[in-house]
């Protein structure tokens, strides 16, 4: 969850608006009430809490007594559910909302409180530091009355009660979150402040809240509306921010950046960083470091374990965190990240305390993960995060682990796997989860620097992994065969080369305080190392899975040949098949696991087809700087393009039956509806053959040589030799599933013919195929296939062949002649 921002002139409308409707003094303008003295507001019957700011409860009202000194200083208040009602579709340990403000005097009678903004910045004393100032004023989101002075004058005391008990864009669910719950308005006479404490740098609050029943949310009844304990934290900002990295592309972090502003500029620079939490030496260990002796930092990173969670996986979780220990190293640190039990018997620590990290343990039917991080936008440090983690993920990770491996891993066999398997499935995600808690971002391209025959090289594996990056987004080694007999080691995700590197670019103490020198080191790193494809980086940025921008970097693909991967994966499979009734066997069973596994297996195989289509057309992009050489753009050579298609048409143009067996559909699945495999092959033929697609390999074609690409006429040319390879020679029978998906071979082209019949309209996005060779390709195809149906049609004895091709050909010159 990144910070609320407030920006634009729209939201300081909204923002103006919110405070006259909260504070009806700014509609009727009348006086404001009189101050009164300390000891009139707060009396001998107060109790007081000091840090922060001091806490004062008093009956039933709360006070904060706000020194003068922590006047404009940046605050953080974040809210987090601490209990929800029955059918929430958040849980406890879950934050809904995160805003930084300050406090700014207004008059002696009231503070105005202000959003911070960030959104552009100037070095002072330069002439634009003045508009920058004049341009980017901060909005004021609430005003808030002074009740009295403190004590030496030098203090605010206000009211908070009200502040934390009503609805309001600080204290309260942000909009987002609010809509998700299905919240309305709070009920105040059903609310009520329980406790609050005051540490040095936070005040934990916490409430009890009732709100009415908007437009879906949980379960309750919209009358009686719904409960939730929630926990406030407001935190102050360091008064000087932690130092800004740069955020290298090269490098996959989550970035936060601003404009910067000077005056010897000739354009606007942008200021991007990276998001991270703080790391460094003790001082008395610089010089240590400086001489690359491993030193403990000054404040470990600490994650604790959900006392919710099941005591059988907590050690597995600790090992997940702890794991990361060996890519600090690289950064020069020993014992910087450190997993923990929750101390249950210590009553000073509390769960919803937004100092600490912690591991949460969702009750929840739902298999999820969240990692939110709220972090300083001055600075980019995480100042909050937490990970949350779904009692049902157990499931997900049992089923991914079974489709995957269990033809390679005897202890995968089963409905429900030993503690010390499962405990090895939850340590490697939660490694994932702690490498996002770090700012790192998924490297989806990291598969592809292994070789696809290392992956089954039992001793490299075990040793090196299958990515070099656990960040990378698949789960399981499934190019390992059976007769590799490689161990668990080598089928699940460990810290590769590429995370130590990231961790070392990140973390690494440089002892430079100016943002530009540092960078200027860190670039020089970046350049000399990333020509090894084990630190390569690169997140997918394309949301359609089916057409990434660069087919390197895909969810669960592995090595530097997918196609060859995917080979593998289906050789698998089979052997799953073969096994999936007693592998899945369990007492009293009703075919319920065999029906969930096959589900799993058609998923997976439905991915598998992806991996090899998506190569098609396929463009690199290798981000580089102009002190490196070679091309930041080249494509999919035209050989393994013609690989990925002979594999569609061998493992889904042709029947794939072993995905067909009756002694296993028949004990689970009707013959009611069309098959799931059926929809799969339409998929991946429509994929194949989509407009987009096309229009790629043409313009690569355009800039590179048809010597040099895969053609959309060679491309065409090969998919009838495979998909219609019975009318090669004699007329061979087309059985049902093949004769469908030759029907659905017309509706693409015929597509294709829709889309290159219209021009797109100026502005658009859209391939303009109207222009291109594609039309001309795709009807002489059309027309070729039509002829050919007639020429078998004449020789044909299997009668219902002969009514398919005899529809085909009609069909054809239909679509190619409509008004005939």
């Amino acid at each position: 969850m990144n910070l609320k921002k407030v920006f634009g002139f729209l939201s300081l409308v909204s923002a103006v608006n919110y405070v006259v409707a909260q504070d009806s003094t700014s509609v009727k303008k009348a006086e404001s009430p009189k101050i009164k003295s300390y000891s009139e507001v707060i009396t001998s019957r107060a109790v007081a809490k000091n840090g922060l700011f001091t806490v004062y409860k008093q009956d039933e009202k709360y006070f904060f007594e706000i020194p003068d000194s922590l006047l404009n200083r940046d605050v953080l208040f974040s809210t987090r559910l601490a209990k929800v009602p029955t059918g929430s579709p958040m849980f406890n340990g879950e934050m809904v909302n995160s805003i930084i403000v300050y406090f700014e005097k207004a008059s002696d009678e009231k503070l105005y409180v202000k959003a911070l903004t960030n959104v552009a910045m100037a070095a002072p004393g330069q002439a634009i530091a003045r508009a920058v100032s004049n341009s980017s004023m901060d909005p004021i989101i609430m005003v808030v009355d002074v009740k009295a002075r403190g004590k030496n004058n030098k203090s605010s005391i206000i009211d908070v009660t009200d502040f934390f008990l009503k609805d309001n864009i600080i204290t309260g669910f942000d909009a987002g979150a609010k809509k998700n719950m299905g919240l309305g308005g709070v009920a105040p006479d059903r609310s009520f402040l329980l406790a609050a404490d005051s540490y040095q740098q936070n005040i934990e609050i916490k409430t009890l809240k009732t709100y009415t029943m908007g437009a879906g949310g949980t379960d309750a009844s919209p009358s009686v509306g719904v409960t939730f304990e929630l926990s406030n934290s407001v935190m102050l900002l360091p008064k000087e921010p932690m130092h800004a990295r740069y955020a290298d592309p090269r490098v996959g972090y989550s970035t936060e950046s601003c404009k910067v502003f000077s005056d010897d500029q000739q354009k606007v620079d942008i200021k991007t960083f990276v998001v991270r939490q703080r790391l460094e030496p003790k001082a008395e260990d610089i010089e240590k470091y400086k001489k690359g002796e491993l030193v403990e930092p000054k404040e470990p990173i600490v994650y604790y374990v959900d006392p919710a969670t099941p005591k059988q996986w907590r050690a597995y979780i600790i090992a997940g965190v702890n794991d990361w220990n060996e890519a600090f190293k690289s950064a020069g640190f020993k014992n910087a990240i450190i997993g923990k039990e929750w101390p249950e018997n210590d009553t000073t620590m509390k769960l919803e305390d937004a100092r600490y990290k912690v591991i949460r343990y969702f009750a929840s039917s739902q298999s999820m993960s969240t990692v939110p991080k709220v972090y300083d936008p001055r600075s980019g440090e995480i100042l909050q995060t937490y990970i949350g983690w779904s009692h049902s993920n157990l499931q997900a990770l049992h089923d991914w682990y079974f489709v995957q491996a269990s033809a390679v891993d005897p202890a995968a066999r089963n409905v429900k796997f030993s503690n010390e398997l499962m405990g090895a499935l939850i340590k490697a995600e939660i490694t994932r989860a702690v490498g996002v808690s770090l700012g790192l971002r998924s490297n989806l391209i990291a598969s592809f620097a292994t070789p696809v025959e290392k992956l089954r090289e039992k001793n490299w594996v075990e040793s090196n992994g299958f990515s070099s990056s656990i960040m990378d987004m698949q789960h399981y080694n499934y190019v390992a065969q059976p007769e590799d007999k490689i161990s668990t080691k080598g089928l699940i995700p460990q810290i590769g080369d590429y995370d130590k590197w990231a961790i070392k670019y990140g973390y690494s103490y440089t002892g430079i305080d100016d943002f530009e020198k540092e960078k200027d080191q860190l670039a020089k790193f970046t350049t000399s190392t990333t020509a090894d494809g084990r630190l390569s980086f690169k997140t997918e940025v394309t949301p359609n899975l089916n057409d990434p921008s660069d087919p390197r970097a895909q969810t669960e693909d592995l090595s530097n040949d997918q196609v060859k991967a995917a080979e593998y994966g289906i050789k698998n499979l089979k052997i799953l098949m073969a096994n999936l009734l007693s592998w899945t066997r369990a007492d009293m069973d009703m075919y319920d696991n065999a029906a969930g596994a096959y589900n799993d297996v058609v998923d997976w195989y439905k991915i598998l087809t992806r991996h090899a289509y998506t190569q098609i057309g396929g463009t690199y992009e290798n981000a580089k700087t102009v002190e490196q050489s070679g091309d930041v753009y080249t494509i999919v050579s035209k050989e393994k393009q013609k690989r990925a298609l002979a594999f569609l048409q061998k493992e889904v143009f042709q029947t794939p039956t072993w995905l067909l067996n009756p002694e296993v559909l028949n004990k689970f699945s009707k013959p009611a509806k069309k098959e799931k495999l059926i929809g799969i092959q339409y998929d991946a033929l429509y994929y194949v053959l989509k407009p987009d697609r096309l229009y790629k390999m043409t313009t690569e074609t355009m800039r590179y040589g048809k010597e040099n690409t895969y053609t959309v006429d060679e491309l065409m040319t090969d998919v009838e030799k495979g998909l219609w390879s019975e009318l090669n020679g004699k007329p061979a029978i087309i059985d049902s599933y093949r004769r469908s998906l030759q029907k659905s071979w017309i509706e693409s082209l015929s597509n294709v013919l829709k889309e290159a019949s219209k021009t797109p309209e100026p502005g658009s996005t859209s391939p303009d195929l109207s222009l291109t060779d594609i039309p001309a390709v795709v009807r002489a195809h059309m027309e070729s296939i039509a002829n050919r149906c007639k020429t078998a049609a004449a020789t044909c004895t299997d009668p219902m062949t002969l009514a398919h091709l005899k529809y085909v050909e009609a069909k054809l010159r239909k679509k190619l002649n409509p008004k005939d």
